[in-house]
């Protein structure tokens, strides 16, 4: 069975991330959601094992939580390899990088999230690994300086970003495969919950799962989170059952409206119509105006509010829509015009 890191840049506690370790789909059979992907997945792993050789290098990217890291560990688990995590931000040195290509048996899996964050020189040592299994080992130091050259042990390399456009053009081609992943329907996400419940051996109804689900903003990971607090509400103000009453209570006492928008993407809107009259506004300006750190609402927040159809971008800037003067009830200033 293939082995698995703990990344080290991974933000959640312990506790959340044995629950989410807990809850991953461990096979391409059981991963939900991503049809076309997974479909094609599963042909080039296929394909890949029946030819004992490893597959191409492959790139997931897409908003956080739709399953990325879940992917890579699929991949490997598919080809009946080991897997190496590790992210952009922790490989500093290609001396860093050195040690985890030359720790790889044929066939392993190195999984890099945040791959956009790579630096440049590790970048650029990164290529002949991926084209030619080759690295370049630096001997000594000064003058009598000097480098040789490791053969290492052919590997996939799985790339994650959320931001694919601050890929290097060099780095892109390098991968064969490129998937980006969308975010999920209702119906996806309510099997997906199902699932998760039944592996805590929680009892959710249908109809209380679809309501999350409704609410979780196509994401994942954002319905596994919504449902832990669901089991708790239902624990301490129910019967241990997760029924719409506790969904709709519960939901409520977590500010998730009926459209799936929690405090900062209404944060977002708000500002975006009262403070900047609609837009159009630059992204730090937003950022600054609800205390966020721009990365993040370009990562998080903002790519499921323009999918939805509240946010708008335009050269000048971000703007909100009529669906987001709707939303919150507001009328929009005829003479607003960002025409001039």
């Amino acid at each position: 069975m293939p082995n698995s890191n703990v990344r080290p840049t991974d933000n959640l506690s312990s506790q959340e991330r044995e629950f989410e370790n807990t809850i991953r789909p461990q096979s391409i059979e059981d991963f939900s959601g991503q049809p076309k992907l997974v479909e094609n997945l599963r042909i080039f792993i296929k394909a890949a094992n029946l030819r004992g050789e490893a597959l191409d290098h492959v790139l997931f990217h897409g908003p956080p939580g739709l399953g990325k890291t879940t992917l890579s560990r699929i991949v490997a688990n598919e080809l009946g390899v080991s897997i190496k995590e590790t992210s952009g931000p922790v490989i500093e040195k290609p001396a860093d990088l050195a040690g985890l290509l030359t720790s790889l048996e044929p066939r392993d899996v190195l999984f890099i999230d945040e791959i956009h964050r790579l630096s440049t020189v590790v970048e650029e040592y990164l290529y002949a690994a991926m084209e030619d299994f080759k690295i370049d080992i630096m001997i000594d130091s000064g003058p009598s300086a000097r480098s040789i050259q490791l053969s290492i042990s052919p590997f996939t390399l799985v790339g994650a970003t959320t931001r694919s456009g601050l890929l290097t053009a060099p780095l892109l081609s390098r991968f064969g495969i490129k998937s980006r992943l969308e975010y999920y329907t209702a119906d996806i996400l309510q099997m997906i919950i199902i699932r998760a419940a039944g592996v805590l051996h929680v009892r959710i109804t249908s109809d209380a799962a679809m309501e999350v689900a409704r609410r979780s903003r196509g994401t994942p990971r954002i319905a596994n989170g919504l449902l832990r607090r669901m089991r708790d509400f239902a624990q301490v103000l129910g019967n241990g059952v997760i029924d719409m009453d506790i969904v709709e209570h519960g939901l409520r006492a977590l500010n998730v409206d009926e459209s799936g928008l929690d405090d900062m993407d209404n944060k977002i809107l708000t500002t975006l119509i009262d403070k900047f009259k609609g837009g159009p506004a630059g992204i730090n300006n937003i950022a600054t105006a609800v205390s966020e750190e721009a990365g993040t609402i370009e990562e998080v927040y903002e790519p499921f509010l323009i999918q939805e159809g509240y946010i708008m971008r335009t050269p000048r800037g971000r703007e909100a829509t009529e669906k987001a003067y709707k939303h919150l009830g507001r009328k929009k200033d005829p003479t607003n015009s960002t025409l001039f």
